[in-house]
């Protein structure tokens, strides 16, 4: 069983101008053995996310006709754009829509369903895609594009940049993608219209920007982030707002746009996995973008320098939006359009710099949540996220079904690069249920092949063991593979153990049922509207890794250590050395020293890999 969306990474597509005409050319066949004598170029089996596909598939041959001699291409664009200007520019309101501000204003504006009053929610996102394939057209060349046409169509858009910032509620679903995409709008309408005009728009979108989004960044992982859906990131849409702020970039030169999506980008260079893997959303946990995202990984990841086209999309849309047949969608057109006439480059190697919520080296990789808990392990091509037991989730020692991962204060970070070895030592501060503040310390080394973790904490009373997550998904070629195991030793008794009860909130890796599946299944609004990120935080027990504690030990200290990617045994040491708190862990391929807090009270950590 693989998982559906995510697939092959981004920067595999070849993206030559070649390709690009060749991927337009299959475009041009579909939409014109598909035009209606009318010049609807709408897929027959699309209902919703409709309005704008048209005009879509519309800006698509019209950017194909601009680089061939096509002769049939006039014609269909000059048909096709007399359709949508009759028959789906709406100016009365939608029965049921509930954001208006301006009652029967009379501005047009795009449908997510065409029926009137079916599902009208939708409205406000369908017309920033209208208005986004609309001066999509408006930016062709003169002479390709209808006069009497092209004037009507700004008239249009212009409303259409009216009913969005006039007549609703600016951003009604406060997702940061459409709203980013707004703005895209609006900055490429202003180069449109008279200067006095332009400025105006132009002004008001920056405006926009600065107060509706920018003031409303959502902190996650050490990063301001345009909140998506109520929260701070989706692997869905964060990758698409990426691609706005890239745009937005692009034609402003604005430079707030580039330090977000920075910021954005090194945010998700952070939490994604080194084989692309990523997971985790407040709309969708594993539905990937595809082609939607590939401006902005590529612009951004070669701003950064880090390789962000290693995120798996979902390649069914690796060009433009699809059909379950296969058949073409107008649908989010400009994305293509865009990455076309953008002349970067894929930026190809990690970043060398090391990242706070990330450890990555070679083919493993770790991703850290905001509390420095691990939210993804990589090693071997297996992915592990954090186990749940009695509703607690994460990666750390288990006593009487209580997880010790959540830090009561300050969490401390070392990172340490040496001879072929990459490690980062965690330290955070927990408190369990007798109210005992312990110190917890994680050691996370790599070779670039496996992982070695070892955590230590001051002895827990009773029997503890090491919660060390749940095997999920595999890497198969170009898929990602449902797994419910992985290579993994321990230096003390290791069992995998999988849930007894029943149920979504029991998470079997076993089953067919996925994350994504279970937590909208948890979550309190219905798929596609609810929380997944809110519904998976209420599972009660899931798969589990359950490593036991190591017999070489201080007799003050419970240590644990796994490796992950290997099922060699594992021998560890773990003794005091010199003063105070400072501990030498010893293995087969590495010695670390954990030292003292240093006069900052930082922790100190060395490294040395042990020769061959």
């Amino acid at each position: 069983m693989h998982l559906l969306h995510q697939r092959g990474p981004l920067h595999d597509l070849p993206d030559s101008p070649e390709d690009y005409d060749a991927v337009l050319a299959g475009v041009v066949e579909q939409a014109l053995r598909r035009m209606t004598p009318e010049g609807n170029f709408e897929h027959p089996g699309c209902v919703d996310d409709i309005g704008d596909t048209s005009l879509g598939l519309t800006s698509l041959l019209l950017l194909a006709r601009q680089r061939t001699e096509d002769p049939r291409l006039p014609e269909a664009v000059r048909r096709s754009l007399a359709f949508h200007l009759r028959e789906r520019v709406y100016t009365e309101d939608n029965p049921g829509y509930p954001n208006l501000r301006i009652v029967n204003s009379g501005l047009p504006y795009a449908r997510y369903v065409l029926k009137a009053g079916a599902h009208p929610i939708g409205d406000w996102p369908s017309t920033v895609w209208a208005l986004l394939q609309a001066v999509n057209i408006l930016d062709a060349p003169d002479g390709l594009v209808d006069v009497e046409q092209r004037a009507q169509l700004l008239d249009v858009a212009g409303g259409y940049w009216r009913w969005l910032t006039e007549a609703t509620f600016f951003n009604p679903q406060e997702a940061g993608n459409q709203a980013i995409g707004c703005v895209v709008g609006g900055l490429m309408l202003a180069r449109r219209l008279p200067p006095q005009e332009g400025e105006s728009v132009r002004s008001r979108a920056l405006g926009l920007y600065a107060e509706k989004i920018r003031a409303h960044r959502v902190h996650d992982r050490g990063a301001l982030l345009p909140p998506e859906h109520r929260g701070a990131y989706d692997n869905n849409y964060g990758p698409i707002s990426l691609s706005f702020l890239a745009q937005a970039h692009r034609i402003s030169g604005e430079e707030m746009f580039a330090e977000d999506g920075d910021v954005l980008a090194r945010y998700l260079d952070a939490r994604l996995t080194n084989g692309g893997f990523d997971i985790g959303g407040p709309r969708y946990s594993e539905q990937h973008s595809g082609f939607e995202s590939v401006l902005g990984l590529r612009y951004f990841g070669r701003r950064i320098g880090s390789d962000l086209g290693r995120y798996r999309g979902d390649t069914r849309w690796a060009r433009h939006a699809v059909k379950p047949d296969g058949g073409a969608d107008g649908h989010f057109a400009w994305m293509l359009v865009w990455q076309i006439q953008d002349p970067t480059r894929w930026h190809r190697t990690p970043s060398a710099g090391p990242a706070r919520h990330q450890l990555r080296s070679g083919i493993v990789s770790v991703a850290f949540d905001d509390r420095m808990t691990p939210s993804v392990v990589e090693a071997a091509g297996t992915y592990y996220l954090p186990a749940a037991v009695n509703r607690q989730h994460g990666f750390g020692p288990v006593l009487d079904g209580f997880v010790f991962c959540r830090p009561m204060g300050e969490v401390r970070v070392r990172d340490v690069r040496t001879g072929g070895l990459t490690a980062k030592l965690v330290t955070k501060p927990v408190v369990g249920r007798d109210h005992v503040l312990r110190h917890l310390r994680s050691l996370y080394v790599t070779d670039g092949t496996r992982l070695w973790t070892t955590v230590a904490v001051e002895r827990l009373p009773g029997e503890p063991y090491l919660l060390a997550g749940l095997p999920y998904a595999a890497d198969d070629g170009d898929r990602v593979r449902r797994t419910a195991e992985g290579a993994v030793a321990s230096a003390g008794a290791l069992r995998l153990t999988h849930p007894e009860a029943r149920g979504a909130e029991h998470f079997d890796a076993r089953g067919e049922l996925t994350q994504e599946q279970a937590a909208f299944a948890l979550a309190a609004d219905p798929r596609g509207y609810g929380d997944p990120d809110e519904g998976w935080r209420h599972l009660v027990s899931s798969s589990a890794l359950e490593a036991g504690p190591i017999a070489d030990a201080p007799d003050d200290l419970h240590v644990f250590a796994v490796c992950y990617g290997s099922e060699e045994p594992l021998r560890v040491t773990v003794e005091r050395a010199g003063e105070g708190e400072q501990l030498t862990v010893r293995t087969a391929d590495f010695t670390a020293v954990i030292g003292a807090d240093d006069k900052r009270g930082e922790p100190e950590l060395t490294v040395r890999a042990v020769s061959a």
